[in-house]
């Protein structure tokens, strides 16, 4: 009788299992049916943000691992998902929401940032959890760039964000990604951090904050960069500049267009680091625009085009380029580029209006996801770059 029903409870166990690893499966699956049918701008806009904003009340889960087998020991285990990795997918889908109310009065999307900041922040503008990882700049940043939301609301959060940056500082005098890495630079850092450190700078009156930003941008431009096409690698070694990882990594390439694009767009005219940063600009639209599929992608590796197109590589480029297109020497050129990535991210859009096959997370340097599903990330930015390109230029394409 009890081996029976030893037997009856791992049927069961199996069962509960199986059923757990299908559930991601068939989401996906039934996701997928009529995907891109969307021809219109204003409404994929439309849709892309209504699952935004409801997504921004409740995050789904990134995966940490790429097991797609008993995920339900990974859950167990609290290797399924990790905090860090939901900073950067809220930040985005911020950013992105914050882009559309800049050019729309929405109360409901305005009282949702509201609940969302509330679930961050206490009533004195501290952070609920203190932030421990760099990763949380992104997040700040975002915070900070809300029109609607004071700075003196939320100064004690990003003071502490600032002390959190320097504590990475290593003695190159630029930001490492993590303690535990402190002789490595990160491509993902330079979008973590260097937009915040502009924005906290030029707000709070701190200029040192400003000059992190852009020697960490020129740093990883003259050690990080395969110099004869000026894409970056995922990472290097501080003592002795050796590259790590891969060079083209799709999302790399996105993120260095984000830390450079916002840390550019935010300087005035006439500030000293204005027209370094203006070069940068240029070097790297040139350089990403030559390695575009003619779907309008970048696969994630950019320099095969054998290899699967990656939607967060397309939904951040085409936010940089949008950026970009404000210098009138490759205005044009950015221009069209981004309208193809707009055209190809339309065409990877699930009827739900979730933006479909985006890489899952990195490991490791080096070491790669083979998943390609939804991602709150690449939500956000397809809505920040949907929301600005509405915005900026009509929908026959001429300028406003």
């Amino acid at each position: 009788m009890v081996i029976q029903i030893l037997l009856y409870l791992i049927a069961a166990a199996a069962i509960i299992a199986s059923a757990i690893d299908l559930i991601p499966v068939w989401k996906s699956w039934f996701g997928r049916i009529h995907i891109g049918r969307y021809d219109d701008r204003r409404a994929w806009s439309r849709a892309l943000t209504a699952r935004g904003l409801a997504w921004l009340s409740r995050i789904p889960a990134v995966k940490v691992t790429d097991n797609t087998r008993l995920i339900a020991l990974d859950m167990l285990r609290g290797n399924y998902t990790k905090s860090a990795i939901q900073h950067w997918q809220e930040a985005a889908l911020l950013l992105g929401l914050g882009e559309y109310l800049r050019h729309n009065d929405d109360p409901a999307a305005r009282e949702g940032i509201r609940r969302f900041l509330d679930s961050k922040l206490d009533g004195s503008g501290r952070w609920k959890e203190q932030p421990k990882h760099v990763d949380t700049a992104i997040l700040a940043y975002a915070i900070l760039s809300l029109d609607f939301i004071g700075s003196d609301r939320v100064e004690p959060a990003m003071h502490a964000v600032w002390e959190l940056i320097r504590e990475h500082l290593g003695d190159d005098g630029t930001v490492s990604y993590r303690q535990s890495v402190k002789g490595y630079r990160y491509v993902d850092t330079v979008g973590f951090i260097c937009p915040f450190l502009v924005a906290y700078g030029l707000k709070y009156g701190r200029p040192e904050c400003v000059d992190l930003a852009v020697k960490q941008i020129t740093e990883y431009e003259q050690h990080g960069m395969l110099q004869a096409h000026h894409i970056p690698v995922h990472a290097y070694n501080v003592e002795n500049r050796v590259p790590l990882g891969l060079y083209g990594w799709g999302r790399g390439l996105g993120w260095f267009a984000i830390g450079l694009i916002d840390a550019w767009s935010q300087l005035p005219p006439d500030h000293r680091h204005k027209p370094v940063l203006e070069r940068s600009v240029e070097r790297y639209a040139e350089a990403i625009m030559r390695f575009q599929q003619p779907d309008g992608s970048w696969r994630w590796t950019v320099t095969r085009g054998e290899c699967r197109p990656d939607s967060s590589s397309a939904a951040t480029l085409a936010w940089f380029l949008l950026g970009a297109s404000a210098i009138g020497r490759i205005s044009a050129e950015c221009r069209l580029s981004a309208e193809a990535a707009i055209r190809y991210l339309m065409g990877v859009t699930r009827r739900s209006g979730a933006v479909d096959f985006s890489q899952g997370d990195t490991k490791d340097i080096g070491v790669y996801s083979t998943l390609f599903d939804v991602l709150p990330f690449t939500q956000g930015y397809a809505i920040r770059a949907v929301n600005r390109y509405l915005n900026t230029f009509h929908e026959k394409g001429e300028p406003r």
